[in-house]
């Protein structure tokens, strides 16, 4: 009998010790993880360590890794971002993990300001983001657009951004979630990285900050002198999703908008340290999460 693990692991020989740990999921998007990993090789301050989760790969993703040398980690169908993180981290050689998609481009020195915000604590808690420049008008407080540079590889206006990147208005914000996003390993390990019942992911981002909530982390800044190009790939289209939302509020007992708005003040200006939140000034809120949470269990 012929045993098919999930997922293979196959560290680098090259010994590279980097400043980050960049782990990186992909799934069949090699013109992408090869503009990603250029961005950072000739874009960053420091010298980093690649480690790469390759979904299937049958679109020359898992050649191209294993020419490139880096460590890698492999599974012969997709099995979702929290497998691949996790399986990845395990890699790692630097306590610093940054977890990134595929479908970024990496401005210039945008590493340097990351690395100073860890230099200025005194201890592990924190989570730490770079900030995304998207093509396209967006709800999301805490990206700067839209500045369309191209919603593709074959349209990226690499030029243009490099011309403008660092004159688009944006302050420091608050709140953590969005990748780039640079965590302790010790903290990570700590939570147990992202939770898999959430696979394929969708969910498992406000999870994983609600653990890092949990674990005492109060220092979530997202530094908007560390910029990043998103091209806002298209890779969630072709999962089958999963019920992230509902997964959030039967395990935690409140909706993940809750806890984005009134715990880590998503988008909100950077001012320090996140303090608990009255929790008596949103108790309607709360009511409402607690009266979907129960129907969620009687309608399945």
């Amino acid at each position: 009998m012929s045993y098919q693990p999930l997922i293979t692991f196959h560290p680098s020989n090259q010994n590279i010790k980097g400043v980050f740990s960049i782990l990186i999921p992909t799934w069949n998007n090699l013109p992408y993880l090869q503009c990603l990993i250029n961005s950072i090789q000739k874009n960053s301050v420091y010298t980093h360590e690649f480690v790469i989760h390759v979904n299937e790969g049958n679109d020359g993703t898992l050649d191209w890794v294993r020419q490139q040398g880096f460590s890698y980690t492999h599974s012969q169908t997709n099995v979702g971002v929290c497998y691949a993180f996790n399986a990845a981290a395990a890699l790692a050689n630097s306590e610093l993990l940054l977890l990134t998609d595929d479908d970024k481009y990496y401005c210039p020195g945008w590493d340097k300001p990351l690395l100073d915000e860890v230099k200025k604590l005194n201890h592990i808690y924190y989570c730490i983001n770079a900030t995304a420049i998207e093509h396209k008008l967006t709800t999301n407080p805490c990206v700067i657009a839209p500045y369309d540079f191209g919603d593709r590889i074959k349209y990226f206006d690499e030029q243009g951004l490099l011309q403008s990147y660092q004159s688009l208005p944006c302050k420091d914000w608050t709140g953590g979630n969005w990748y780039p996003m640079l965590l302790h390993k010790y903290v990570w390990q700590m939570i147990g990285g992202l939770s898999i019942e959430f696979t394929p992911g969708l969910g498992s981002d406000p999870d994983m900050m609600m653990k890092l909530w949990k674990s005492g982390v109060r220092f979530y800044k997202g530094v908007s002198e560390s910029r990043v190009y998103h091209f806002i790939s298209k890779s969630v289209s072709r999962v089958k999703k999963n019920n992230g939302y509902m997964q959030f509020l039967q395990k935690w007992g409140i909706a993940s908008s809750t806890f984005f708005k009134y715990y880590l003040r998503m988008g909100k200006p950077f001012k320090g340290y996140t303090s608990a939140p009255n929790e008596g000034g949103f108790s309607a809120k709360r009511f409402k999460d607690k009266i979907k949470r129960a129907f969620s269990f009687f309608s399945h």
